[in-house]
């Protein structure tokens, strides 16, 4: 029921996972990354419990392949779930159980994977890459190119109805954690319009909670030009 990319930048700074579904809140659920670690994504039929643990392998030093082995080695039913992993060196992996939802498939390249199930489709994985690797821009905004290309080839067999854009880089926090959670028209272009509307802000949030005396202020009601 899902479609998602995960990837990194090509300085491994930075590490994203961009993902939608017919299902609701897929992206609380199944988007997971961690600073300086990498980023992974957990779904098919969704056992959250296993990103900490890709993440926390990825933490140790394993390869994302590693990682994947790791993983699957602690659950029982590895068979239904599609996972996908990527760390700070070396090829992202994928791992799509035996039992996947409908029409699935996957693809790695070298700084990204991509994987789906109960797809319109089984070339979407390899058009989210290749979306992704096309043209520049910030990662977020490629990882929401590669969410446009899997619809453009018709994204899941029905109707999509959740998305979510999760980035971090060497902060605690993720600097970007959006989702659109149900949506009954579109929801990737509604995500797509949350991004554009946050993109230009990022950098001031960040501000704000590493040097508030630094911080630019929005003109909020009330506000001052320093906004606490």
């Amino acid at each position: 029921m899902t479609f998602s990319i995960v990837a990194r930048s090509a300085d491994a700074r930075l590490y994203g996972v961009a993902i939608a579904s017919s299902s609701p809140a897929v992206a609380a659920r199944c988007a997971h990354a961690r600073a300086a670690v990498g980023a992974a994504a957990t779904q098919n039929i969704t056992d959250p419990a296993l990103g900490p643990r890709l993440l926390d392998a990825l933490a140790t030093g394993a390869t994302a392949a590693q990682a994947l082995e790791d993983c699957l080695r602690t659950t029982p039913f590895g068979a239904y779930r599609q996972l996908l992993a990527i760390g700070r060196s070396g090829q992202p992996a994928v791992h799509c159980g035996a039992f996947g939802l409908g029409r699935a498939s996957c693809a790695a390249g070298e700084h990204a994977a991509a994987a789906g199930n109960l797809l319109a489709d089984e070339g979407i994985p390899a058009a989210m890459l290749a979306a992704f690797d096309t043209g520049s821009g910030q990662l977020a905004t490629r990882l929401l190119r590669a969410l446009r290309a899997a619809l453009a080839l018709g994204g899941e067999a029905g109707p999509v109805h959740s998305a979510g854009l999760l980035v971090v880089r060497e902060l605690s926090w993720p600097i970007i954690d959006l989702r659109v959670d149900w949506n009954d028209a579109d929801p990737v272009a509604a995500l797509h319009a949350l991004w554009e509307r946050y993109a230009p802000q990022v950098e001031d949030y960040v501000q704000r909670a590493l040097d508030p005396t630094r911080a630019p202020g929005f003109g909020v009601p009330g506000g001052a030009s320093s906004a606490p």
